[in-house]
């Protein structure tokens, strides 16, 4: 296998990202190449690009894309590499959740990526040092195993499926060092990286009712624009039965979900009657037919679930057989066993940091299903803003801020106009929001950036 043929490859590569190597441009790279014949018997050969401002030779700081290649028909070693002087300008980009995201996706069972990219302490894994694969290359290993926070094994790195690996890398590379500067490089970046991305959208309809139908009683949970009423409600007429409908809110109470009593205000004297709540009516109506009765409680997690469900929490149970312990719905009403027929739909919107947290015994009576903002084929669909917003919150948002995310629904607009007061009145309020609530803090400035450019609002005005 040819070293040089790859030099070549990655150069052509990093040139079709956005790294400008003319003489008329400061070069956006350190090329190194360490592969003479005494290194490359194990004794520390590889090759590629290192931070501009280090030197051509000797120890260097921060990110690298780094390959341990092979003198002979063996495996290679793709990484993404931290210099052995450790981060000098690298640091913060060390700590941004979206670097790691990305680079996890590109690395299978032969790979592994740390849990922290600022970590520069802790060793490879065995099933990296200790793999019978890379013997040929275990002193090298073993020499930079606490520098390595991303690494493919690729059996033929002149393969296709080798070359697929190594673009990957260099189009992750080009990402972290910001080398695009138009769409044909943002494109092409978009290219190499598109097989390991699996963004494939899911077809949550038919995931649902799938669910539905094993599970019976669902949760669909997700940040606030991706969908989950309307889709309850379709889900919910697609199984052709009768629909119930009931929203949670702050003061919803056992006698409004279940079953309570009220003044009767049609006479003279005071009397009271009973009150079905949404549970009750249609829990009645599955029990008098043998028609689908669905159930959708939209908001679920705005109440407090303890109070507005009572001991008929116990009924949840999934799987739960007949036994002889039996509840009191109404006084004319006992059951012991939610019907089979008998389903319920739930919403809950995982960007209000203001509600109830949900426990974990009722987490185990429910499926839960999630919904994540994803791109949808509309005239009306502003796929521009989406992405330029989904793009912020991949690479600064933690695993519990891409709950915050705002889903499609926000995107959707019936002209330019329109979609600016969308960006104006509600994009951008949110997102301040999140701001002053000490939420995303790392990607501040690159929203500010997004929003002077698309209305002319500054976020610390």
């Amino acid at each position: 296998m040819s070293i040089e043929k790859i030099r070549q490859f990655i150069r052509k590569k990093a040139e079709e990202f956005g790294a400008k190597t003319n003489a008329d441009f400061n070069k956006p790279y350190i090329e190194r190449n360490n592969t003479g014949h005494e290194a490359l018997q194990d004794n520390g050969a590889y090759f590629g690009f290192i931070h501009p401002e280090e030197e051509t030779s000797g120890p260097f700081h921060d990110f690298s894309l780094t390959i341990f290649p092979s003198s002979d028909h063996e495996p290679w070693l793709i990484c993404l590499g931290i210099g052995s002087l450790g981060f000098r300008n690298d640091y913060e980009l060390a700590t941004y959740p979206g670097l790691r995201r990305l680079f996890s996706r590109l690395v299978n069972e032969r790979g592994y990526c740390k849990s922290d990219f600022s970590d520069i302490e802790t060793s490879l894994p065995k099933s990296i040092t200790g793999n019978e694969d890379l013997t040929h290359l275990k002193n090298t290993i073993r020499t930079y195993s606490k520098v390595l926070p991303a690494c493919q094994i690729v059996n033929d790195p002149e393969s296709e499926v080798g070359e697929r690996i190594i673009a990957a890398f260099v189009a992750g590379y080009a990402k972290l060092r910001d080398w695009p500067t138009n769409s044909t490089h943002r494109k092409a970046i978009s290219d190499a990286l598109s097989p390991f991305m699996n963004t494939q959208n899911m077809d949550d309809e038919k995931n649902v009712i799938e669910l539905l139908r094993d599970r019976r009683y669902v949760i669909l949970q997700g940040p606030p624009g991706t969908g989950k009423t309307r889709l309850a409600k379709t889900i919910a007429e697609k199984m052709k039965g009768r629909i119930f409908f009931t929203q949670f809110h702050a003061e919803t109470t056992y006698s409004d979900f279940i079953y309570g009593i009220r003044p009767n205000i049609n006479r003279d004297e005071l009397s009271y009657m009973e009150s079905l709540g949404a549970f009750t009516r249609a829990l009645r109506h599955s029990i008098d037919t043998n028609e689908a009765t669905i159930l959708i409680i939209d908001e679920i997690n705005r109440a407090n679930l303890s109070n507005v469900l009572g001991p008929a929490f116990y009924l949840f149970e999934y799987n739960q057989d007949i036994s002889d312990v039996s509840l009191e719905i109404t006084p004319e009403l006992s059951v012991n066993k939610l019907p089979n027929n008998f389903y319920v739909i739930a919403t809950m919107n995982t960007a209000d940091r203001s509600l109830a947290v949900v426990d974990f015994a009722l987490r185990r009576r429910f499926a839960w299903y999630s919904l994540k903002p994803q791109s949808i084929t509309r005239n009306d669909f502003y796929e521009d803003d989406f992405f330029a917003i989904q793009e912020i919150f991949d690479w600064f948002a933690d695993s519990n801020e891409l709950s915050l995310q705002p889903g499609q629904g926000y995107f959707i607009a019936s002209s330019d106009e329109d979609m600016n007061n969308r960006i104006k009145y509600e994009i951008y309020p949110l997102i301040r929001e999140y701001l002053q609530e000490g939420l995303l803090r790392r990607a501040k400035e690159e929203f500010n950036n997004y929003f002077q450019r698309r209305i002319n609002f500054s976020l610390f005005e």
